[in-house]
């Protein structure tokens, strides 16, 4: 799905090729998605070909190095090159993924194309704003919201089985890989929380030392806030962590319906 949000009455024009040098023995290919709002051009894709014994293997290895000996010009996010912080999300070879865990060996043989994240408005070159996604995120109160008196002498205790009940769900980095993947977030994002939202909403409503169930569910009861999923899969299969946002999802209706009968 390398699908990506234009600026207004705007196409995507030809850009620059950048050559690797003749000598190189292992040379690859990379075509990146280029817009600067500060000039009136519209987007286009510029060509740049790097030799890749003299680069690291990661997606991310190959954009810095774009960006430090052929075209400084180039914009991207990145921080922790270790799939902890979810900056380097983008769309590559036609996936929602991570630079910096996706190998430049696993995408298929020829050009490796490079957008930013699908349907969202982008700041410039790889860079999408990521503004009302964390706005959503906000929503949603992301925090232990207790009732009862803090214990003085320890902190708020879990069970084995209980704590158990977070994995898959703590993990979530909020890169947005997921929700940009997700057609139904595509056409109702302004209301639909998204997958990833949902999946850290779901990751408080059953944490055992939360004591704002109710709440939480009242918070998403609405015909577009949870509702717009259609168990599409998109999500989990693009997840860079490996999670199921539409389980999440699955489990928060269940604990809807259940609070009806």
């Amino acid at each position: 799905m390398a699908e990506f949000s234009l600026p207004k009455n705007s196409t995507v024009q030809k850009g620059k090729h950048f050559a690797a040098p003749a000598e190189a023995k292992r040379k690859r290919t990379f075509k990146v998605y280029r817009w600067n709002p500060d000039d009136s051009a519209n987007p286009r894709t510029d060509t740049y070909e790097l030799d890749m014994d003299r680069c690291g293997p990661m997606v991310l290895d190959a954009l810095i190095k774009i960006k430090n000996e052929v075209d400084p010009t180039l914009t991207f996010r990145r921080s922790c090159r270790e799939g902890i912080c979810g900056s380097c999300a983008m769309n590559i070879d036609g996936t929602n993924t991570l630079a910096c865990t996706k190998a430049v060996d696993d995408c298929r043989s020829g050009d490796v194309p490079i957008y930013p994240l699908p349907h969202m408005e982008v700041v410039k070159d790889l860079v999408p704003d990521l503004t009302h996604f964390y706005a959503q995120y906000a929503s949603i109160r992301p925090w232990l919201r207790t009732q009862s008196p803090t214990p003085s002498d320890r902190e708020r205790l879990q069970s084995p089985e209980d704590r158990k009940k977070l994995d898959g769900l703590y993990e979530c980095i909020l890169c947005a890989c997921c929700s940009t993947s997700c057609p139904s977030y595509w056409w109702n994002g302004d209301r639909y929380l998204g997958p990833a939202i949902l999946l850290q909403a779901y990751r408080w409503i059953v944490d055992s030392r939360d004591e704002d169930t109710g709440d939480r569910l009242d918070n998403l009861e609405d015909p577009f806030r949870l509702y717009r999923c259609h168990t599409i899969m998109n999500c989990a299969r693009t997840c860079p962590k490996g999670l199921n946002p539409a389980q999440a999802i699955a489990e928060i209706k269940k604990l809807m319906l259940a609070r009806r009968v």
